[in-house]
């Protein structure tokens, strides 16, 4: 016999929620870094970089919880297109939370700039001093932060229309606090 869920596990709620919140600070943190030249720079960049290091390790965390645990089916009534939507922005959401912080890693590394994160822990180049790569990285980091919060807005947009007009159950699967803990059982006969 075999389960299937409805639901997210509760380790994968809790990444979920806590890389939301952190990924949209580092976002507004961003915006901020760019938009001023005033003392609060300085405290923007160290944590910008320690929470960046912070998404990075979280997305390999959940990526592995990811394919151990899987996920709740997309409700069977959903049309094929909007499940391949489904598909392709979580391959795309994975993409930049793993993405986004080794871009800025790399191109620290190519400014000869060290990662350092709180206590005095650095991390090690990985890659080396090079002007053009630094900016081609720089410019990189930048647009893809702006297509990060458009994915971002898109995923919180499906997600409501997933709870207030399709009332399918996709939005409670990831609810922070599960509406309803389902599970059914299907039994599989030899012949299967």
């Amino acid at each position: 016999m075999n389960a299937i869920r409805h639901h997210f596990s509760p380790l994968q709620r809790l990444l979920h929620w806590v890389m939301a919140i952190c990924i949209l600070a580092m976002l507004f943190i961003g915006v901020g870094m760019v938009s001023t030249i005033m003392p609060k720079y300085v405290p923007l960049v160290a944590i910008h970089k320690t929470l960046g290091t912070a998404i990075l390790v979280l997305a390999l965390i959940r990526l592995v919880t990811r394919f151990y645990y899987g996920a709740p089916a997309l409700p069977a009534d959903l049309p094929e297109p909007m499940k391949l939507a489904a598909e392709l922005s979580h391959y795309a959401l994975y993409a930049l939370m793993i993405g986004m912080p080794l871009l800025g890693w790399a191109m620290l590394s190519a400014s000869a700039y060290p990662v350092e994160l709180y206590g005095g822990i650095y991390l090690p180049a990985i890659l080396p001093q090079s002007d053009s790569v630094r900016t081609l990285l720089w410019n990189a980091h930048y647009y893809l932060a702006f297509a990060f919060f458009a994915l971002i807005l898109m995923h919180a947009a499906a997600a409501l229309f997933h709870a207030l007009v399709r009332h399918d159950g996709v939005f409670e699967a990831m609810a922070p606090v599960p509406i309803r803990d389902e599970v059914t059982r299907v039994e599989y006969t030899a012949a299967e």
